[in-house]
């Protein structure tokens, strides 16, 4: 489904694309499947949570770390791009088509946003400043996700996934501008 949906587009998908590149059978499928749409929300929830584990564990990493949290914001940027230059696939359908697939899988592309928002707001937990995981400066952690997302979608939308790590380092001084040592 995720190299169908990558190649041809949500909308112009057909079961008979992913049978061809599965090699099962229609039958098999029906019985996996209720349709196409019950196939694609199988392959985004399981990418979805793929990403999920990968950026819990680099969390979990730079938690251990005694990096300055700026130096974890970008190690945690790092892991997210290079999750979606190593599969343009998965990044093409996580991203951009996902946005056809309808109200309910919009709203799980929502939720895994707000998971990132709380990876990257850990990133400065217990910190003073603008960016940390009190209430009161999650919104610059919502602010850097939704940059992120945003000219992400965009680039991957377009097939530029040479342009992330320049993305990378554009991101990373926005963010030193936003949170870092005040004089």
């Amino acid at each position: 489904m995720t190299e169908a949906v990558a190649e041809k587009g949500y909308a112009n998908t057909v079961v008979a694309d992913v049978v061809a590149r599965s090699g099962v059978s229609r039958a098999t499928f029906y019985q996996l499947f209720r349709d196409r749409d019950d196939c694609f929300r199988a392959a985004y929830e399981a990418h979805a949570e793929l990403l999920a584990t990968v950026m819990a564990v680099g969390l979990e990493q730079v938690r251990a770390s005694d990096d300055a949290p700026l130096d974890k914001l970008d190690r945690i940027l790092g892991l997210y791009l290079g999750a979606m230059v190593a599969s343009p696939a998965v990044a093409r359908v996580f991203l951009v088509e996902v946005y056809a697939a309808g109200p309910k899988l919009i709203e799980q592309r929502r939720q895994s946003l707000e998971q990132f928002v709380d990876i990257v707001a850990a990133t400065h937990d217990g910190e003073d400043g603008l960016l940390g995981t009190r209430p009161e400066q999650r919104f610059a952690a919502e602010l850097i996700v939704g940059a992120v997302s945003s000219m992400v979608t965009n680039i991957v939308g377009v097939g530029d996934l040479d342009e992330l790590p320049v993305l990378r380092s554009k991101l990373m001084d926005l963010a030193r501008a936003m949170v870092g040592p005040r004089p």
